[in-house]
C-alpha cells in the first residue's frame, strides 16, 4: 500500500547530520537567530524553558522531545533570572564538543542532546509549509533513542556514517510526524491522512501518479460525492485535489530531472502526462523554468 508520508520524507532526501550535547545550569538564557534548516532535540535529565517564534513557550522536560521543522529563532533559558545571550546559529552550527549555558562548574540543571540536519532537495518547503512551527512530544522514549544514536555516529566517523545517519534521521522524521495526530495538525498533508476518507485518495494520487485523475474519481475512492470530496479535501489538505495532484506530481518530476532518471518524454509519461510539450508546458507554468533547463540546472 502507498505510503504518502514515507514518499515524502524520501523525496526530501535528508542528509548531513550534526548533533551535540547541550547542558545548563544556574542562571542561563540564550536566544538563537533564525536558522531555517530543521532542528531536533532530546531531554536526557532536568528541564528548561523554550520559547519558539510563532508558537506558545513551554518547559521542555526529561523524556521530551522537540523537533523545529524550519528551526526560526528561538529562546531557551533556566528558571532563574539571566540576560539572554545572543547567539547567531551559523556561527557555531558546525563546532564539536558539549555546549554550557550558565554556570560552567559543577553538575548540570539540564542536560540535552540536540542537532539539526539538511534537505537536498529544494522542494523542503513542500513540507515545512504543513507543519507546525514546533512539535513537542512528552515521553518519546523512542525517539530519545533514535537521537542517541544519531548523537553515537556523528560522533564516531566510522564508514557509512553518512548512510547511517541518513537512514537514522529519515526514521527520526516519521516517528515524529506520524506522532503528530491528524487533528492537532495544521492542514496539509499530516491532517489529510488522518482522515480515512481522505487518506484512501491521497494514497492513491501517491500510488498512482500517472493515472488520468479527475475529482469524481478522488471522490469514489473516499467514498463522498464529489462536492462533500472537494471541500473536505481544499479544507483538511489547504488545497484543492487537483492542485495537490499537479503539485505531488511535479515534486516527482523535479526528482527525476534532478537525478537524470529519463528523456522527457519517458518523464512526462511517468507524471501524467500524454507528450513531452504537455508536460514542459505544465512544469514551466508551475516551477519557472522548461524541465530541459531545470535538469542541466538542478
Amino acid at each position: 500500500m502507498p505510503d504518502p508520508l514515507s514518499d515524502l520524507i524520501t523525496l526530501l532526501r535528508p542528509r548531513t547530520v550534526f548533533a551535540k550535547a547541550i547542558s545548563g545550569a544556574g542562571g542561563w538564557a540564550v536566544r538563537y537567530g533564525d536558522f531555517g534548516h530543521p532542528g531536533f532535540c532530546t531531554v536526557i535529565e532536568g528541564r528548561c524553558r523554550l520559547a519558539v517564534d510563532g508558537a506558545e513557550a513551554v518547559t521542555i522536560a526529561a523524556g521530551d522531545f522537540v523537533l523545529l521543522p524550519a528551526t526560526p529563532g528561538f529562546a531557551m533559558s533556566g528558571f532563574e533570572p539571566a540576560d539572554p545571550v545572543v547567539i547567531d546559529p551559523h556561527a557555531i552550527a558546525g563546532l564539536a564538543g558539549e555546549v554550557r549555558h550558565g554556570r560552567q562548574e559543577g553538575d548540570a540543571d539540564v542536560r540535552m542532546l540536540g542537532g539539526y540536519f539538511m534537505f537536498d532537495s529544494p522542494d523542503a518547503a513542500l513540507l515545512v509549509s504543513q507543519l507546525p512551527a514546533l512539535i513537542h512530544l512528552r515521553g518519546a522514549e523512542r525517539l530519545a533513542t533514535l537521537v542517541r544514536l544519531v548523537r553515537e555516529e556523528a560522533g564516531a566517523e566510522r564508514p557509512g556514517c553518512d548512510l547511517i545517519l541518513s537512514r537514522l534521521v529519515e526514521i527520526l522524521i516519521v516517528e515524529a510526524l506520524r506522532s503528530v495526530e491528524g487533528d492537532n495538525a495544521p492542514p496539509g498533508l499530516l491532517r489529510g491522512l488522518g482522515d480515512p476518507r481522505l487518506a484512501a485518495a491521497i494514497r492513491q494520487i501517491h500510488g498512482q501518479p500517472a493515472h488520468p485523475w479527475t475529482v469524481a474519481a478522488l471522490a469514489k475512492e473516499a467514498a463522498l460525492s464529489r462536492s462533500a470530496f472537494f471541500d473536505r479535501f481544499a479544507r483538511t489538505v489547504g488545497v484543492p485535489p487537483m492542485e495537490y495532484l499537479q503539485s505531488w506530481r511535479m515534486s516527482l518530476a523535479k526528482d527525476l530531472l534532478r537525478r537524470k532518471a529519463g528523456k522527457i518524454d519517458e518523464i512526462a509519461s511517468q507524471v501524467g502526462y500524454g507528450s513531452a510539450s504537455a508536460f514542459s508546458t505544465a512544469f514551466a507554468r508551475h516551477v519557472g523554468v522548461p524541465p530541459r533547463r531545470f535538469a542541466t540546472t538542478a
